[in-house]
């Protein structure tokens, strides 16, 4: 097993390299003349000519164009529709884009997705995996989709520099994408699309600082040959040291190969990715015990985490893609992809036992290895009857996850600690319950979906009425496997129809109405042997597919430079538990009920909004669910300075209800308030190159606050907010 410095000695002194901004503009400064000396001066008419859209998903539109600043783009993944228009789809999705990716700084896909007002970033049970709370429900980062495939992506984070867009779906999904097979995603869906390479040359070079001492740095390249048939885009990132966060510390590396390659019918595309993730003492998760209340949060600071906690991950993934024009009417696509995924982690979350703060921990090892294998195949027509446009979708999806995992616990008695003045203890061994080999884990689970749809979108009166309606079959297979013999353990096999239907009609140019049915669907629970001591009498037993059911309407808005949506939404959600007569089985439905309001653009020139509120409720019987704030409210905006040219001010402020820890509603977490501030400049160097230089401070007021509570149903835990941090970039394009 990895100590928290076993790094292999070439990535460890990769991560090593210090560049200095200094060093960075002569980069750029010396790179002129060889970049300008293969690109011939081409005049404007000759540039439109040659455009070329990049394409994430091997298709002829390309991908949606920018809204009017920059922020979102104007459309997204529709699952197996592809990419549409926000108003041209009777659901809520927004796409986050690159620029504002790099604008914020963002490290991660759980920092893009702060800027969602229906999203906020919570933590995996017992690990640091990112975990997206979306309406209330969670989307496990394995359950995040690559241009639609599941599972192909680091399982606990994903790095920003590896995304082109990010985009949030939100709303049940199962017949748009599929049942996600980690068993989450009933709330919405994070799509990720990676980079391509567009018409115009890239070479770009990012240095950064932040606080606690972690440098980064970063390039991102691209090229198109062949007449701008094929393109090249590699880019990658390393980063180093010690965080906000005192004792904690993280390196990171990773490189992405994006392909793509088109003829008048063909259109092929391949990415290849490798991110290797180590984090030393990174903030744990909390608890607190029955009975007791949520206190006050720590010091956000001071890590939590005991010194030799760590979390090593490291990924190869990779997918080939294909779309063919069989005629001009119909389009056939398809793609394959796979991960390998290797994980080694030691943890030591605390539980709180005492109103001052008195904790207790145990060391928890494990080790996982992940094989993952999907692909998708599918038919699209594009075709009129008369007055009617017909775009017909058929689909077929498959999915098949081995997991090789083992354990090792250190007595469940604990040592002692303090949530306010944490201090280290030796590490105490683990070998008080341990289930299989860390050196040589067993396959422990294996997971395989299917799928097949078909749906139609009818187009009237000239697109301004649609209609979209569908079937898809959904079979789920789940194994699990003894950790220490092999032998099989349990097996589940479902299957469950989901259908899905909406209406959207264009009022105006700029206004449009929408109304949608659809479900979500998870694998059902399999009944224990006992539920709080009392036995189960069907202990054993499968219990059918979970569906959740979802209606929701609303209004969307387009003034060509500020868009937006408004909805409401219902969705109802089984909860299974012991009746009075033992059986374990679906005893009642848990309702959500929400209002959603976002907005978007460039309302005056040089004034970027982005933001909105969302309103829940999932109150049963007098109490809310776990992790489920009543509000959240999301303020951004950027000012491009007229009185200092090239200089952007921007800022941004998140702000979360009081939310439960607990089923009883015993345990409330406050609310929190979090400020962030930004300012870039963007000039041109005397050789010609443009220089971005970045500044942002994140929780400007330093406050100390509860992020999130639960996130894996049943669980109450929390997440401390990150403390305030300072960042600063510099990047040079040429």
């Amino acid at each position: 097993m990895k100590s928290t410095q076993d790094v292999p000695s070439a990535f460890s002194s990769a991560l090593r390299l210090r560049s200095s901004l200094r060093a960075l503009l002569g980069i750029c400064a010396l790179s002129t003349a060889t970049a300008r000396a293969q690109e011939e001066p081409a005049t404007e008419q000759e540039l439109d000519a040659l455009v070329v859209v990049a394409s994430a998903d091997a298709s002829a539109a390309g991908l949606s164009e920018a809204y009017a600043g920059g922020q979102v783009a104007r459309g997204g993944r529709v699952g197996l529709f592809g990419s549409l228009d926000y108003m041209a789809t009777p659901f809520q999705l927004t796409s986050y884009t690159e620029e504002l990716i790099q604008n914020q700084q963002a490290q991660s896909v759980g920092d893009v997705l702060l800027n969602d007002p229906a999203v906020r970033v919570a933590r995996g049970f017992g690990n640091f995996q990112q975990l997206y709370m979306v309406r209330g429900l969670p989307i496990y980062s394995d359950d995040m989709t690559y241009n639609g495939l599941y599972g192909l992506l680091p399982r606990q984070y994903l790095a920003a520099e590896l995304v082109e867009r990010v985009e949030v779906f939100r709303g049940a999904n199962a017949f748009l994408n599929g049942a996600a097979p980690g068993g989450s995603s009933l709330g919405g869906t994070v799509n990720v699309l990676p980079k391509r390479a567009a018409t115009d040359p890239l070479t770009e070079l990012t240095t950064g600082i932040q606080s606690g001492g972690q440098l980064s740095g970063a390039f991102d390249m691209s090229r198109r040959f062949q007449d701008d048939a094929f393109g090249v885009r590699i880019n990658g990132a390393m980063r180093d040291g010690d965080t906000a966060v005192d004792g904690e510390s993280v390196g990171l590396g990773l490189i992405a190969l994006g392909l793509d390659w088109r003829q008048d019918r063909v259109r092929l595309s391949a990415d290849l990715g490798y991110q290797n993730l180590q984090r030393d003492a990174t903030q744990p998760s909390v608890t607190f015990g029955g009975g007791l209340p949520v206190l006050g949060a720590p010091d956000a600071s001071r890590s939590l985490a005991q010194p030799w906690t760590y979390s090593d991950e490291e990924d190869f993934f990779g997918v080939l893609r294909g779309e063919f024009d069989l005629s001009d009417q119909w389009t056939a696509w398809a793609a394959v992809g796979g991960r390998e995924g290797d994980e080694d982690n030691s943890f030591a979350n605390p539980t709180v036992v005492a109103l001052n703060g008195a904790t207790s921990s145990y060391r928890f090892d494990n080790v996982r290895e992940d094989s993952v294998v999907t692909g998708e195949v599918g038919l699209r027509g594009d075709f009129m009857t008369g007055p009617v446009r017909h775009r017909p979708t058929f689909s077929a999806t498959a999915y098949e996850l081995e997991s090789r995992n083992a354990y090792a616990f250190s007595s469940f008695a604990g040592f002692a600690g303090s949530l306010y003045t944490p201090s280290p203890v030796a590490a105490p061994p683990a070998n008080f319950f341990i289930g299989g080999s860390l050196d040589s884990p067993l396959m422990t689970e294996r997971t395989r979906t299917s799928s097949v749809a078909a749906a139609d979108m009818i187009s009237l009166m000239d697109d301004r009425l649609i209609l979209i309606g569908g079937l898809r079959y959904q079979s789920i297979e789940t194994s699990s496997f003894d950790y220490n013999t092999g032998a099989q353990t349990a097996n589940y096999s479902e299957s469950e129809v989901t259908p899905m239907g909406g209406i959207l009609y264009q009022i105006t140019p700029c206004f449009a109405t929408y109304v949608n049915y659809i479900e979500g669907l998870t694998k059902g629970d399999v009944a224990p042997a006992n539920v709080t001591g009392r036995p189960v009498v069907n202990a054993g037993q499968v219990l059918a597919p979970y569906v959740t059911e979802q209606i929701e309407a609303g209004v969307k808005f387009d003034f060509e430079n500020f868009g937006g949506a408004i909805g409401i939404f219902q969705s109802e959600k089984p909860l299974a538990g012991v009746n009075s007569a033992g059986i374990y089985e679906v005893l009642r439905q848990q309702r959500y009920r929400g209002l959603e309001i976002s907005a978007f653009g460039e309302p005056i020139e040089g004034v970027r909004f982005l933001g909105g509120v969302s309103f829940l409720d999932t109150e049963k019987n007098g109490l809310d669910q776990i992790g489920a704030p009543t509000a959240q409210v999301n303020v951004g905006g950027e000012w491009d300075l007229p009185f200092l040219p090239g200089v952007t001010l921007d800022g941004r402020m998140l702000y979360t209800t009081e939310q439960y820890a607990d089923t009883a509603n015993v345990q409330r977490v406050p609310s929190w308030t979090r400020f962030d501030l930004g300012l870039r400049y963007v000039t041109a160097l005397p050789s010609g190159q443009e220089l971005t230089l970045r500044a942002r401070v994140e929780n400007v007021t330093d406050n100390d606050y509860w992020a999130s509570a639960g996130g894996y149903p049943g669980a109450g835990y929390l997440t401390v907010g990150a403390p305030r941090t300072l960042m600063f970039s510099a990047s040079c394009a040429f």
